[in-house]
């Protein structure tokens, strides 16, 4: 299993590079940006779903090891990233599990792996819902989650994230600005591991992209919706093991929104538990320590027989 063992990452492409690398699709008469790499062995596909506020540019620390083994689908969700930003939506995570299923039938994809990060995960959390209850075309293979909301209860927001998801949000929209994006992204990543002046800038961008940081507090529904979804997107962690499907979470300890009580949380519910746990990493682990993601994940796969050969 030595080519299995994380390489030393290359040089990964700058934000510029990404977005010349992708393409584009339309969903619901939107422009939605998308990433893609690899072909894949016996055809299997890894559908890559990022977080809240950024984008697919997340997963670039991790893309080419990834690469090697899977068909790397990865899209800038809805209101996210190079993907079109309407002002007046009303975002949905059923909507954007809709954006991933159509994306992938357009590839002609019916089986995914599933990779997923903290908006993302509460997106996986309805695909996978939607293949167990059979309403969904996708057949998932796996699912492994980073840091995230899995579990509203245990969700810690940051003070920013409730204003702005309160009736403070369109003004607090309005008067959002690099700094102090950069100061409460900042704060989410472990002491050790903060993102550079130019990676806080390249976030920025991404934010800002089409006046995408004039609708934070539209994107920020998905904190209600968890709480008035709860019973189907934890029924789906739970339910999984028992149709088939593994699941992992992988979790950095010191993420202050969905760290280590996430985790106590995810061990407490999900029958039969398999998770990791990253010292000294925050909410980011696929930008923190992408070497101990890449382990994780290839564990995950190899403990399921999922690795082919």
């Amino acid at each position: 299993m030595a080519a299995m063992l994380s390489r030393e990452p290359e040089r990964t492409m700058t934000l510029d590079e990404w977005r010349a690398a992708g393409g584009q699709f339309r969903f619901d008469g939107r422009r939605v940006f998308c990433a893609g790499e690899g072909q894949g062995r016996a055809g299997e596909a890894l559908l890559l779903i990022h977080g809240f506020p950024t984008a697919s540019f997340d997963w670039r620390l991790v893309w080419s090891e990834l690469a090697d083994r899977f068909r790397l689908v990865a899209p800038d969700m809805l209101g996210f990233g190079f993907s079109a930003k309407p002002k007046d939506h009303d975002y949905r995570i059923a909507e954007q599990a809709d954006l991933h299923e159509t994306l992938c039938d357009l590839l002609a994809i019916d089986r995914v792996h599933v990779l997923a990060h903290d908006y993302g995960d509460t997106v996986a959390q309805e695909l996978l819902a939607r293949a167990l209850d059979g309403t969904g075309p996708l057949k998932i293979q796996s699912v492994c989650f980073l840091n995230g909301g899995l579990f509203p209860e245990a969700h810690r927001a940051l003070r920013i994230q409730k204003w702005m998801a309160g009736p403070l949000g369109p003004l607090l929209s309005r008067l959002a600005h690099e700094r102090i994006f950069s100061t409460s992204f900042s704060a989410v990543f472990g002491p050790q591991t903060r993102p550079s002046r130019e990676a806080l800038h390249d976030c920025w961008r991404l934010v800002s992209q089409e006046g995408g940081h004039r609708i934070g507090h539209r994107l920020l529904a998905y904190l209600r919706e968890r709480v008035q979804e709860r019973e189907r997107w934890v029924g789906a962690l739970e339910q999984a093991a028992a149709h088939g499907i593994p699941i992992r979470f992988v979790n950095g300890l010191l993420d202050p929104v969905s760290g280590a009580p996430m985790l106590t949380r995810y061990r407490a519910v999900v029958p039969d538990a398999d998770w990791i746990a990253l010292e000294g990493i925050g909410h980011y682990p696929q930008l923190e320590d992408p070497a101990g993601v890449l382990r994780a994940y290839w564990g995950f796969l190899g403990r399921h027989d999922l690795l082919s050969e």
